[in-house]
């Protein structure tokens, strides 16, 4: 085969250090986390969360890292951010889990609705529930530290 054929869908959870409330413009942040992506030639299927954490539905071509993608995500919006005059910066971890074609639309809801989502459940209890769905083994004190 000539061609490398791929469409890796990619569900990205992270949250901002300690939770805190440090994102006040969910749309502007959103927007700039689509443009970093496609600067690194991704794109972002669905991009949601609320004022302390992120979830991103990554679409990785086979010549990007996820590792790659998320410093400069991460690297990036802090930067943008801090220039803007905020005092911003990102937990140092996230958590990223496979999404087949079958459940994408599923998993793209859930990111849309998060607002509504976090009015019934915490984002820890949230992050927890996807490492177990996803069989990931974890020590709560490393996921809430």
């Amino acid at each position: 085969m000539s061609h490398a054929y791929a469409r890796n869908y990619i569900h990205i959870v992270f949250s901002t250090q300690e939770r805190r409330q440090f994102i006040r413009d969910l749309e502007g942040m959103w927007k700039y986390l689509r443009g970093i992506a496609s600067e690194y030639g991704v794109e972002l299927a669905e991009v949601g969360g609320t004022n302390d954490h992120v979830h991103i539905i990554a679409v990785m071509p086979p010549k990007i890292s996820l590792a790659v993608l998320m410093r400069a995500l991460k690297g990036n919006s802090s930067k943008w951010m801090n220039e803007a005059g905020h005092l911003f910066a990102w937990q140092q971890g996230y958590g990223a889990f496979s999404v087949s074609a079958s459940n994408l639309e599923k998993v793209r809801e859930f990111v849309r609705k998060q607002a509504e989502h976090h009015q019934r459940v915490t984002y820890e209890a949230e992050f927890m529930a996807l490492l177990r769905k996803h069989g990931i083994k974890f020590t709560p004190e490393h996921i809430l530290g």
